[in-house]
């Protein structure tokens, strides 16, 4: 017989945390998390996401073990943003087992209904930044640190066999870097940078952190069209640059400003750091860090993870200006992979970016949804 409990206590948490690390003992590509960072995730007290969502977290017991988890969400500012009423289930762990899986995923579809809402949607979870979507495609290949959804084939069959259907599908690239950059590129950037437009690099993560504010500010305004994506207020800025900066290399951020210094757009990438990830096994220590320093030295692929351009000038060019200086950077880091992070299908300008150069999509992941 199976038993759900709701998370209410600092041990259940825990278990909630350590869940996945059992499931996925045996999954080759699975990506374990740092179980630091997953405290700052799940931990009211330490993620201030809590305070404009209502949340609920689960974990479903068999014969006395522990199999299943899953959690809930209502993003009040998402939904009231873009006038739906959507809950959220995210963050689903469990074995291949139909019987737990349905039991997880009807307690929060009933929790919704209790909280009057008309839809459910997932895997979402606070917003866009935190692991989406189940991996339809593309089970072989290894996975990269921020996409950490690494879920099983049979977490699709049995999302659709309870009713579900797709939202939103998510594509990631797999581009080979050329030795040279693309003539079409230079060009651009020659004449983005005639206009008034410059690069701000840097070289010391001190340099990046009065620029942190800005940054956000600009993704708060121009992410409003990416599904999923709710405004962060300051302190969610702060725990979330908190939590990733560290991990960032200066040379691989990129700024522009236009000729009134004004921030206008901006990308992060990082060397590929998943080997280190995958030896931590969630642990920064005794060793754990040394695996991660160990991966961003001998890494060979460039992960992009934030970029976006002001709306009123995204048909400037700037994305080839920031392309340019990226893969300049990449080359002096010896990188010959990069890795796009997830892009909506739907995102028809970013994709057409990607699909200029020697690209490959080597993952979908599908965003569900069904009426409650």
């Amino acid at each position: 017989m199976i038993h759900l409990r709701e998370v209410t206590n600092y041990k259940d948490l825990r278990t909630f945390i350590k869940l996945p690390y059992k499931i996925h003992k045996n999954h080759k590509e699975w990506l374990p998390p740092l179980v630091t960072d997953e405290f700052k995730v799940f931990d009211k007290k330490k993620n201030h996401s809590f305070e404009h969502c209502d949340t609920i977290m689960y974990l479903a017991t068999k014969n006395n073990e522990v199999v299943g988890r899953i959690m809930g969400i209502i993003n009040h500012a998402y939904n009231t943003g873009n006038n739906e009423k959507n809950a959220r289930f995210c963050y689903l762990e469990c074995y291949d087992d139909a019987e737990v899986f349905d039991k997880l995923l009807e307690a929060i579809e009933i929790w919704g209904k209790e909280k009057n809402m008309d839809n459910i949607v997932g895997p979402l979870g606070f917003s866009d930044k935190d692991p989406q979507g189940f991996l339809l495609e593309g089970f072989e290949d290894p996975m990269t640190v921020m996409v950490t959804n690494c879920s099983f084939e049979y977490m699709i069959s049995h999302t659709e066999r309870n009713g579900y259907q797709k939202k939103i599908d998510l594509f990631q690239y797999r581009i080979q870097l050329e030795e040279k950059t693309p003539e079409i590129y230079l060009k651009i950037a020659e004449r983005v940078q005639s206009r008034g437009f410059k690069i701000v690099a840097f070289t010391k993560s001190s340099e990046i952190k009065p620029y942190v504010k800005t940054v956000f500010d600009l993704i708060n305004e121009t992410y409003t069209d990416i599904y999923g994506f709710a405004p962060l207020d300051d302190r969610e800025a702060k725990e979330f640059s908190d939590r990733f900066l560290p991990l960032l290399n200066p040379n691989y951020i990129k700024l522009v400003k236009d000729k009134n210094d004004v921030v206008v757009a901006f990308v992060v990438a990082m060397p590929n750091i998943s080997k280190g990830f995958k030896k931590a096994n969630g642990r920064l220590l005794p060793f754990g860090f040394i695996h991660i320093l160990k991966a961003l030295k001998t890494a060979i692929q460039l992960d992009m993870l934030l970029g976006c351009v002001k709306q009123n000038i995204r048909n400037f060019g700037l994305d080839a200006l920031m392309a340019v200086a990226l893969f300049d950077a990449a080359r002096k880091g010896n990188l010959k992979v990069m890795d796009s992070h997830l892009t909506m299908e739907e995102n028809t300008q970013m994709r057409s970016t990607y699909e200029r150069m020697n690209h490959e999509i080597y993952k979908k992941y599908r965003i569900f949804e069904k009426a409650l």
